[in-house]
């Protein structure tokens, strides 16, 4: 099961509380206080894990608690720490206080962690008051409480490209034919309940990743269908791909009028949901070419924000090879943009 949504419960450990203790050994005849501090606590830590692509094991276990400090023991003795608690998610989790809604931190890499709840500290036992005053003193001090808080971990998908199109415009299929995923397909719509990732492998070694989402259909930002939901998944991407089926186009209206009504469409739901996502760089795929007789005109849309327009059929592969090869183009272009890197030399520049 593909879970993408949890909230959970935490509670860092409690801190172990000071002693009150005296020394008692032979031939030391003032052996003073001798109570040893208290353990702290132990933190609850997020850790960033690439073996995991849900957040399925948090649907069913919400609370999470850490373990606590031992007591300071006499002999200036400190407790123990108690033992972090560590928590695998799926890299590309991001952490938001439940109650306040801030973001506490995204975690992209293999290895990241995150403390989301810290344990709370040892006491101080009385060995630790004793002044020139008073050099027997019988104070100490609890344990301090851990950290409690309520989180919200939200998986979001880390890929370069996202597929965005109508049910059955053929995004499974396209990512099917190009990569090693084995999305379900079928001819009927809403065939794509849950994201799918696919590595693209071109030669010389150079790879990128496209995500897959269900279809979205008119009224989606409105809850029609199944939503917006899972735009989250491509909201990480360096460019979006909309795929338009040539399956829409009908004999009865203008040639590519049902195509721009479907583009226009899906840009507007992607406007509803977010501005940020729906400003990303796109191209426009027209898909499933090979259901157009020979001689018909090549479609095209009006889509003056789009980098490129492909016409292509995942069923013959015709025009695959050019857009995996623009793609990614324009993914490393991208990525030169974002940072120092110099495309045409594979090297950082400060």
């Amino acid at each position: 099961m593909f879970v993408d949504y949890a909230i959970i419960d935490l509670e860092a450990g409690v801190g172990g509380s000071g002693a009150e203790a005296f020394l008692r050994e032979m031939g030391v005849p003032f052996g003073g206080p001798a109570g040893g501090d208290g353990g702290h606590g132990g933190s609850i830590i997020l850790r960033a894990d690439n073996q995991l692509s849900t957040l399925l094991d948090f649907r069913y276990q919400q609370h999470y608690r850490a373990e606590r400090g031992q007591h300071g023991q006499g002999k200036n003795r400190t407790g123990s720490d108690g033992d972090d608690l560590v928590l695998r998610v799926p890299v590309g989790t991001v952490v938001r206080d439940e109650g306040t809604g801030d973001l506490l931190c995204e975690l992209t890499e293999t290895g990241e962690e995150f403390i989301a709840a810290k344990g709370g500290r040892g006491g101080r036992g009385n060995g630790k008051f004793a002044t020139s005053t008073n050099q027997s003193p019988r104070r100490w001090e609890p344990g301090f409480e851990g950290q409690k808080r309520k989180i919200t971990l939200e998986l979001k998908l880390i890929a370069d490209v996202g597929l965005v199109g109508s049910p059955n415009a053929g995004k499974s299929t396209l990512l099917a034919s190009v990569s090693a995923a084995t999305p379900k397909i079928a001819d009927y719509p809403f065939t794509t309940l849950t994201p799918n990732l696919g590595v693209i492998s071109l030669s010389e070694m150079r790879q990128f990743v496209i995500a897959d989402i269900p279809g979205i259909i008119e009224g989606a930002s409105e809850g029609k269908g199944l939503g917006l939901q899972f735009l989250r998944h491509i909201e990480r991407t360096r460019t979006l791909a909309y795929l338009l089926s040539v399956e829409s186009e009908d004999a009865d209206t203008p040639s590519g009028a049902n195509l721009q009504q479907e583009y226009d469409m899906l840009r507007a739901e992607l406007r509803a949901h977010s501005e940020e996502l729906a400003a990303k760089p796109h191209c426009v795929i027209i898909t499933k070419m090979d259901i157009l007789p020979p001689d018909a005109d090549e479609p095209r849309v009006d889509a003056p924000d789009a980098w490129a327009q492909f016409n292509i059929s995942s069923a013959s592969r015709k025009g695959i090879d050019g857009l995996l090869e623009a793609l990614w183009l324009r993914v490393r272009q991208t990525i030169a943009a974002e940072t120092a890197f110099d495309i045409n030399t594979d090297v950082y520049r400060p």
